[in-house]
């Protein structure tokens, strides 16, 4: 095990991803194939501490800014948008170990080379019992299951035959981590795009699940300081599924530059690169991306700058947050769906790279986190509608 006294110096994680994106691109055909990341990018993805963004320094891990994370995700999906998704994952994971008792955390976090994923939709029954909780459920969606070392499922927690909830009205709602081990992982990842992300089902049937190995995301207040803890939890989740899409989408421009360049379509004499559609789709589809990509940046400065200052972040900030996750999204699907239609019949094939990048992004955009419900909630802040603050 290598706790933080033994890591070093603090490395960019960004120049971690960018070293690591050539073998990404090299692994996302086999990704695809086998429906997991191989085991050597695995491993790469896990050296450079890509797993572990989110991980508060204290344990070893980057404690990235918000920037960071959206930078190294971006990154990692131009390179393949299941290798980012897998990042995204993991890192958004390690926040959790800001929640935990420090042994506990320390115990799961504490190896560099650990993996935490799963999933935080609450998809089980936790009963409470004396120091700890008996916890049922099947989770889908379970990225990277298979190489993980730890998971955590979200849970409703039942008390006396009721289901707990918080002075708010709110239910208790809480992730409940447990060894890899003991879940069952059940094949159902045979799906469009994002196949290398390996999310299977996982189910656990009365799993004691210590105390200290919980935390409720709408109750309980971190144990580490500083911005990155004081950031709302589904912004940086929403964020994190957006910087993968704004990876897959930049990914896309650029094969589709690549492609024009030699192309020459049927019963035409021009390169498609010098075509003034082609000229004008582009240069449209570049300027949208790199708006949506600004507003995000925005967002997180306001939002950073908030946490920084006040130990928090307002509900406007956490609106604008959501309103730039889900925009950059829908942003990136219509620029992957254009340059897919400016490539024709070359993007059909498995050898072009645009199919799948239009396969993912498609499966990318169905996420919660960045789908209806995150603008709806922006809407009510917006309208002056009462909102929980801590659901979003």
């Amino acid at each position: 095990m290598t706790t933080s006294a033994q890591a070093g110096p603090r490395k960019s994680p960004l120049a971690a991803a960018r070293a690591v994106a050539p073998l990404v691109a090299a692994s996302a055909d086999e990704a695809e194939d086998v429906r997991r990341l191989p085991a050597e990018l695995v491993e790469a993805l896990s050296r450079a501490g890509l797993f572990r963004l989110l991980v508060p320094a204290s344990l070893g891990g980057s404690e990235a800014t918000v920037a960071e994370l959206v930078d190294v995700l971006e990154e990692l999906g131009r390179a393949d948008g299941s290798a980012g998704w897998c990042a995204a994952i993991a890192s958004t994971g390690g926040a959790f170990a800001a929640y935990m008792p420090a042994a506990d955390a320390r115990e799961v976090y504490g190896d560099r080379s650990s993996c935490v994923g799963g999933v935080f939709a609450p998809k089980g029954l936790a009963v409470a019992r004396d120091h700890g909780f008996s916890v049922s459920g099947r989770w889908p969606f379970a990225t990277g299951v298979e190489h993980c070392d730890w998971l955590m499922g979200g849970c409703f927690v039942e008390e006396q035959g009721q289901i707990r909830t918080l002075d708010s009205g709110t239910p208790d709602v809480r992730l409940m981590l447990f060894p890899a081990s003991e879940a069952e992982v059940i094949d159902t990842w045979s799906v469009s795009g994002l196949r290398g992300t390996g999310s299977h089902d996982m189910e656990v049937a009365d799993l004691v699940v210590p105390a200290g190995r919980t935390a409720s995301l709408y109750g309980d207040t971190p144990r580490e300081t500083g911005p990155l803890y004081a950031f709302p939890v589904f912004g940086l989740l929403a964020l994190a599924i957006t910087g993968v899409g704004l990876g897959i989408a930049r990914g896309a421009v650029q094969d589709l530059v690549e492609l024009a360049g030699g192309k020459v379509p049927s019963l035409q004499v021009k390169t498609l690169a010098s075509q003034t559609d082609t000229q004008l789709r582009v240069a449209k589809a570049e300027a949208s991306l790199r708006a949506a990509r600004a507003l995000v940046s925005e967002a997180i400065g306001e939002a950073w700058t908030e946490a920084e200052h006040d130990g928090g972040v307002t509900l406007e900030r956490r609106a604008a947050l959501r309103m730039a996750a889900s925009h950059a999204m829908v942003t990136s699907a219509e620029v992957v769906g254009e340059m897919y239609s400016l490539a024709g019949g070359s993007a059909i094939y498995d050898d072009n790279s645009l199919q799948r990048r239009f396969r993912d992004i498609h499966v990318a955009t169905q996420h919660t986190m960045v789908g209806p419900p995150s603008w709806q909630v922006a809407g009510r802040v917006l309208l002056g509608v009462p909102v929980r603050p801590e659901q979003f």
